[in-house]
């Protein structure tokens, strides 16, 4: 059973007329499905244990919900990255996301290191092949986009040209990533 402690009970309850003191029991699996009993080993610390219930049972037998949570983020990650390398290879074409890269200011060989990122850190994502440096590495390509595509367009995607609101949301999940680790079925699964 999960337990959480939590301090300073009500004050009405740790003053009452009959200078009693109290603690809570579990009469249900609901949260508020509880009463209040007399304590007679109260400490002065004010805490007490208020517990929470079962544990989610997993959806998928063996695997655990936080597990399979950061499985689903890793491979839709993934699945992203390698959507975008493939937009800029089979429909901008390399030359023309080189192109597009000088147009901005930066080096046009930038555009083939993005590609090549973007298409080995999808499939090192979707694998579960080092996933918290993978999602490290892949942090300066969308800070990069941020900073000059979509920074000028403001902060709505659906602004002309597209805003920073997507590129900064997709680094925010980068990072939660690189927090979580691999997650559940990946090939290289460091075990907590």
């Amino acid at each position: 059973m999960v337990e959480k402690v939590v301090r300073l009970l009500p004050f009405w309850m740790q003053l009452s007329s009959r200078k009693r003191h109290y603690h809570v029991v579990r009469t249900g699996p609901c949260l508020f499905s509880c009463r209040f009993k007399a304590n007679p080993s109260w400490r002065p610390d004010m805490t007490f244990a208020l517990s929470t219930g079962e544990p989610h049972r997993p959806l998928i037998a063996g695997v655990d919900n936080a597990h399979l949570a950061a499985t689903i983020l890793r491979v839709s990650m993934g699945i992203l990255f390698l959507a975008h390398a493939l937009l800029k290879i089979v429909v901008f074409t390399p030359a023309g996301a080189a192109g597009f890269f000088a147009s901005l200011g930066f080096p046009a060989a930038l555009a083939y290191i993005v590609i090549a990122a973007e298409l080995l850190g999808g499939i090192a994502l979707i694998l579960g092949v080092w996933t918290r440096w993978v999602s490290l590495a892949l942090l300066p390509i969308l800070l990069g986009s941020i900073y000059a595509p979509h920074w000028a367009a403001g902060f709505f995607f659906s602004n002309e040209g597209g805003g920073w609101e997507f590129p900064a949301f997709w680094a925010i999940t980068l990072i939660v990533q690189a927090l979580l680790g691999d997650g559940a079925f990946a090939l290289r699964r460091k075990r907590d």
